[in-house]
């Protein structure tokens, strides 16, 4: 009999005391990252059916039959919501960054076979995902971002159209984008792609799931004749575990430029639609469950409550002197800006407002600003996402976050010369002349200097108010950001 190194009941009460340290993943107080159905019997469903495909290897359909099954049917559900015909065929991936990266791939080798020469370009409004930019990043793309407009966060549809040419190998347009939940011109968009035989995605990650049942908007799926793909996220509003997302195209022939195959090694034929080869089949299991619990009418239910409780929010916010909603949001979701029309004595800062929210027990996502490539400034924002869950503490958050305003009002925003003014000069030196690479002991170095790391202390604690670190990384060159960040993440799960 095998002797195990620690007693099970050990292993899991360690944890259980891990997870006591994150943050809460059911009832509400995160409006970010997590999608709470409130229904803890579909939280059961979910793990049941995770247990019973637990040993199942998702590479081989032809193996483990059920996936084939299983996959089917959740792609069949999805293209009945999406408006798909016949001719819409899909995949299961893992998650939404995998389903843009394959409908970029899948577009830029259609784009290629078709006589495309040099290099393709992606071209988005500046709100697309940030998904967007590993694609080009991976596959060898070149980006065009389409500034927005700076107050309410939409892109016009003539500013991406007048940049289409014969060098775009896909357009993506959002519905909506995450930054400010804008629902991008689908229609106007596709249509000018349609007629330039230019492939358009739209990514519904966030939306694909909910606004199929929310009435009153603008055709944005595969009613829309120029739209060749769309992803959208199960384990968002489909509120299956992570990760589990559909990514669906119009026409056999062009996805399966999808799919890699290969049968040039002494092994077994590999072909993977995905970028994954051995996969759990844990997701599309739970996701596959919550679809046959749930059908069209239980997500229509829920979409439903999404939008009472975003709508009571959003006027909510609106009413909170100095605060304002960025322009006209659609589905669960809208971010804040301070309302600078108002006198400075009565303007709330929306990260100084995230953080004191945060010490009423609710956790809402700062979002820095951004410089956009025409020189116009998009606000600092913050971020909710709202969840069936939230209906039933809709009071206790309403309160928190008018009680946060009432205690930050007044108090200016952090500045990036505030900022820089905290740092010792040899910090400030450091940054300056940090134009060559760093390497990871003098990223580490900076943190360090900076206050984000403790060098004495285990992993590396984000600092209790983000306003100031949010301040930091609007004032540093985005390349630096984006190396300490790198450093950042890297140094909380290294051995001791």
């Amino acid at each position: 009999m095998t002797s195990f190194a620690a007693e099970p009941a050990d292993i899991l009460a360690r944890l259980a005391a891990l997870r006591e340290a994150d943050a809460p993943t059911h009832g509400g107080h995160v409006l970010s990252y997590v999608y709470d159905s409130g229904l803890a019997e579909l939280d059961e469903l979910a793990a049941a059916a995770i247990r019973m495909v637990q040993p199942v290897n998702g590479l081989d359909p032809t193996t483990f039959t059920s996936v084939a099954v299983l996959e089917r049917e959740v792609l069949g559900f999805a293209r009945g919501i999406l408006h798909g015909a016949s001719d819409v065929v899909g995949t299961v991936t893992s998650g939404g960054t995998e389903s843009c990266l394959l409908a970029v791939k899948t577009a830029r080798d259609n784009w290629v076979t078709a006589g495309g020469r040099g290099v393709p370009r992606l071209l988005a409004p500046v709100t697309v995902h940030a998904a967007f930019q590993k694609a080009v990043h991976y596959f060898g793309l070149d980006i065009d971002l389409v500034p927005v407009d700076a107050v309410t966060g939409a892109v016009r549809a003539g500013d991406l159209i007048g940049r289409l040419g014969d060098d775009v190998a896909v357009a993506v347009v959002s519905a909506p984008c995450y930054p400010f939940a804008a629902l991008d011109p689908v229609g106007e968009v596709a249509a000018a792609c349609l007629t330039r035989d230019i492939h358009c995605h739209v990514d519904a990650c966030v939306g694909g799931w909910v606004l199929p049942w929310l009435g009153g908007l603008p055709a944005w799926d595969f009613r829309v004749p120029g739209v060749t793909s769309l992803s959208a996220d199960l384990h968002k509003f489909g509120y299956a575990p992570k990760g589990a997302s559909v990514l669906l195209q119009r026409g056999r022939d062009r996805q399966r430029a999808q799919y890699f195959a290969t049968t040039g090694w002494p092994g077994y034929p590999v072909v993977n639609p995905t970028m994954l080869g051995s996969k759990s089949a844990a997701a599309l299991a739970a996701a596959w469950a919550i679809i046959q619990a749930l059908g069209a009418d239980g997500f229509a239910a829920l979409a439903s409550s999404c939008q009472r409780s975003t709508d009571a929010l959003v006027l909510l916010v609106a009413s909170i002197d100095g605060l304002r909603v960025v322009g006209s949001p659609v589905g669960p979701l809208f971010s804040v800006a301070v309302d600078d029309a108002v006198p400075a004595g009565r303007q709330v800062d929306p990260h100084h407002w995230a953080d004191q929210v945060r010490t009423h027990g609710w956790l809402l996502q700062l979002q820095p600003g951004l410089v956009q490539g025409d020189g116009t400034c998009l606000p600092h924002t913050t971020h909710l996402t709202i969840t069936p869950v939230t209906e039933g503490v809709l009071g206790e958050l309403s309160n928190a976050l008018v009680k946060a305003a009432d205690e930050v009002r007044g108090v200016p925003a952090v500045s990036a010369s505030q900022v820089l003014a905290t740092l010792p000069v040899e910090t400030l030196a450091g940054l300056s002349s940090s134009d060559a690479p760093l390497d990871s002991d003098s990223a580490y170095a900076l943190l360090a200097r900076i206050g984000l790391v403790d060098p004495s202390a285990a992993g590396a604690p984000l600092p209790d108010r983000m306003a100031p670190f949010l301040a930091l990384v609007e004032a540093l060159p985005a390349a630096l950001t984006e190396r300490l960040l790198t450093e950042l993440l890297a140094r909380l799960v290294e051995p001791g």
